[in-house]
């Protein structure tokens, strides 16, 4: 379980690698909670997300602070990164298109997350949420969870494209996450 309190935000974040439920989000952000939820459904892992934000003021701070939480929750549970895979994956919305690659990382690589994004939303609103929120959440997430993420976005309809960026880092995330076996998957020997 990790809590993040800040005088902003108020969250708890509680993530089970070997569950799939329960998926409970409760942000204030319907949509948002909506795109999280196929996060952690496609990802094929159970998370309980609880946040009060200062919504009155905008969804930023609630959005950036559920990434980081939800990071450091994932980043927790994976413990020393024994056994998991890497993966590269492409997801299909109707007109929409996620092509993601995810790469995670280890301690020694803790000062490189990174995220890319190649294209852009078309609409600047989704319902409440601003589409430069999807972007910073991924970023976000990237940052705690010490992952190489890069998303490759195109398509006509915004709530689709956004839908599908997070079911593609769910559907990559499920796949990253698999244990096979106890070994390091680097020739290196350390992640």
């Amino acid at each position: 379980c990790v809590q993040r309190n800040t005088n902003e935000t108020q969250i708890e974040a509680r993530v089970n690698l070997d569950a799939t439920k329960p998926v409970r989000i409760e942000t204030g952000l319907g949509l948002f909670d909506h795109f999280v939820e196929q996060l952690a459904l496609h990802g094929g892992f159970s998370l309980e997300l609880k946040a009060q934000g200062d919504l009155h003021v905008d969804e930023h701070h609630t959005v950036e602070d559920c990434a980081l939480a939800i990071g450091s929750a994932l980043d927790q549970a994976l413990g020393q990164r024994r056994g998991i895979g890497r993966y590269g994956f492409a997801l299909p919305m109707d007109e929409a298109l996620a092509q993601v690659n995810v790469e995670l990382a280890a301690i020694d690589l803790s000062g490189r997350p990174y995220y890319v994004q190649n294209g852009a939303l078309p609409r600047d609103q989704i319902g409440p949420l601003s589409s430069e929120m999807i972007q910073h959440f991924f970023h976000s997430l990237a940052q705690n969870l010490r992952a190489a993420i890069h998303l490759d976005i195109r398509g006509d309809n915004t709530h689709h494209m956004a839908e599908a960026m997070f079911k593609g880092v769910g559907r990559c995330l499920r796949q990253a996450l698999v244990r096979q076996g106890n070994s390091l998957p680097s020739s290196k020997g350390v992640l």
